[in-house]
């Protein structure tokens, strides 16, 4: 059985890895059948959204997630990592300042990652 919430966490750390702000997780389990979870976050420059978009799918890959349906690679404005279980957003700030996912699923449980960087870092 796959833990959702073991590969958001694995997904939150691969953000954290490459310099995402504002990583958000979102539990959605008891309120949607679409996913268990989004995990939201948020990048500089487009090169950055597609860094961070490409080692999540890196490490979710080495925790046996099967590769995800991927939208927005190209562009890297927004890329959208959907594994089933789990859908990633990696955003610019001018569009998730728009769209604004937290709000949309505010009825989740929204949680704010909590960045485990060594103090002084």
């Amino acid at each position: 059985m796959i833990d959702s919430r073991k590969w958001a966490e694995i997904a939150a750390e691969a953000a954290d890895d490459k310099k995402a702000s504002q990583i958000t997780l979102i539990d959605v389990e008891s309120v949607s059948s679409v996913t268990d979870y989004f995990l939201v976050c948020s990048g500089n420059t487009p090169i950055q959204v597609k860094a961070i978009a490409d080692n999540i799918e890196e490490k979710l890959a080495e925790a046996g997630a099967n590769v995800p349906h991927v939208e927005g690679a190209s562009i890297g404005r927004w890329v959208l990592l959907d594994f089933g279980v789990l859908v990633v957003h990696v955003m610019l700030d001018k569009e998730r300042e728009f769209y604004n996912l937290e709000r949309l699923w505010s009825h989740g449980k929204v949680t704010p990652w909590p960045a485990p960087r060594a103090v002084g870092a």
